[in-house]
């Protein structure tokens, strides 16, 4: 039981030590990695295509 204490007292001191981002950096960067799924999911759809195409003129 006293290993369990000692590790959520741990636990509990990192938690406090930690610097979290404001609200606006909060913001910022979620937009930066929905932007940046947007233009891979983009990209990925092009290769796809562009492979589809490339199959559908073979065959």
């Amino acid at each position: 039981m006293s290993k369990i204490k000692g590790f959520l007292g741990g636990v509990s001191r990192e938690m406090k030590a930690v610097t979290w981002p404001t609200s606006k950096e909060l913001k910022r960067n979620t937009i930066i990695v929905f932007g940046v799924c947007l233009l891979f999911a983009i990209f990925f759809m092009v290769v796809d295509f562009g492979i589809d195409s490339i199959l559908d003129f073979i065959l």
